[in-house]
């Protein structure tokens, strides 16, 4: 008799949703750091003003990368197969986010150093990098997830990557790219705006709005292509949630549209692109009105909604092939074992909530405005 309270299939939703909820943590979370990173030389003009903008993310850049580990881990204990073949065939990609995010802590510690303003311009732009470069190749990363990696599978399921980093930076996946930091420029401005006053605020605003416009514009575009000019998958053969893994058990076709099956077969899910757009136009009015706290929580709000609607047009699909589609990925046969995901399924409800707990007394323990007069009273400031 099966111990296990819950049942495969189950668990397998339960992972998918907890990956989609650890994803989305990051790209709020870390999309605060990102997003005045990309700002940085652009909202701030003097160093003082640069250094209000550096301890606005500074107490806290380190705790929001709790978010990119969680969703790592998760991928790497729960849906193993997708691990081996993203982070093997994207190595060159991730290495050069990698090397992105590298630069923040670096330039937080270095760019103090010296007074030299040449020094601090240098580092200004390395910060400015760690926050832009991720943000892009995240959104084109999920650009190409969408077009379909080329990867196949053989019999022994030993998977063969047969593309490259320069094949990644297709046209749709530019312009998911270009989405990524939009979104993520949107969130850092609503930061800024928020935390700070006087001119650095008010260059903000308007590149923030200009931001959450051309957002708004790419995203409808990504609706119609996805909808009219781009092949999405589809499973053919009979899907069984609580068998085996094996991937290459299943038949997979490509229609034209594919990718919005979902919408008509799961009418709920509409409200993710819609939420994206109700987010992005929300932040741009609160921005505009000097509204602080519903600025955030609608550019937070748009975020959710653009990267749950990636996820909910994917389903089930983790990782579509573009070469051979029959080895394509999806929850259903990419999963750990049954008892491994509900073992995790324990650790995950008991820590994720304590994570929840401190990171909210954290922001609320840095909570006020930042501005040079403060940092003046700050022996440890940036």
């Amino acid at each position: 008799m099966n111990a296990i309270p819950l049942d495969y299939e189950t668990l397998r939703l339960i992972w998918w949703m907890l990956l989609g909820v650890l994803l989305i943590g990051f790209a709020v979370m870390g999309g605060r750091d990102m997003g005045v990173g990309a700002l940085l030389p652009f909202a701030a003009r003097t160093d003082d003003e640069r250094r209000v903008l550096l301890n606005l993310v500074g107490p806290t850049w380190e705790g929001n990368q709790v978010w990119l580990v969680l969703g790592g881990g998760a991928i790497f204990a729960a849906f193993p197969p997708l691990y081996a073949v993203s982070f093997s065939g994207f190595y060159l990609a991730m290495i050069v986010i990698l090397l992105a995010l590298i630069l923040r802590p670096v330039g937080f510690k270095f760019r103090g150093k010296i007074k030299d303003p040449r020094w601090r311009a240098t580092w200004d732009w390395a910060l400015f990098i760690g926050g832009f470069v991720p943000a892009l190749i995240m959104g084109v990363a999920v650009g190409n997830v969408l077009l379909g990696a080329p990867f196949h599978l053989d019999d022994t399921m030993r998977s063969f990557y047969t593309g490259n980093f320069f094949l990644l930076l297709m046209p749709f996946g530019l312009l998911t790219g270009l989405v990524s930091v939009g979104m993520i420029v949107t969130q850092g401005a609503a930061v800024i705006a928020g935390r700070t006053t006087g001119p650095v605020a008010e260059r903000a605003r308007t590149y923030g709005s200009l931001a959450g416009v051309l957002t708004l514009v790419l995203f409808a575009l990504g609706g119609i292509w996805v909808s009219f000019w781009m092949d999405g998958y589809a499973i053919t053969s009979v899907v069984d949630g609580n068998a085996a893994i094996n991937p290459l058990a299943k038949t997979v076709v490509l229609t034209r549209g594919g990718w919005v099956a979902n919408y008509g077969l799961y009418p709920w899910m509409i409200a993710a692109p819609v939420l994206g757009f109700i987010g992005l136009i929300g932040a741009v009015v609160g921005l505009q009105a000097r509204l602080r706290l519903p600025t955030l929580l609608s550019s937070s709000l748009a975020i959710f909604g653009i990267v749950s609607t990636a996820g909910l047009s994917l389903f089930p699909f983790l990782l579509p092939s573009s070469t051979v589609p029959n080895s394509s990925l999806t929850l259903w046969d990419a999963s750990s074992s049954h008892l491994t995901l509900f073992i995790m399924l324990l650790v995950t409800a008991f820590f994720l909530p304590i994570i929840l707990l401190y990171t909210a007394w954290v922001f609320r323990v840095m909570r006020g405005n930042v501005s040079t007069q403060s940092l003046e009273k700050n022996p440890n400031a940036y």
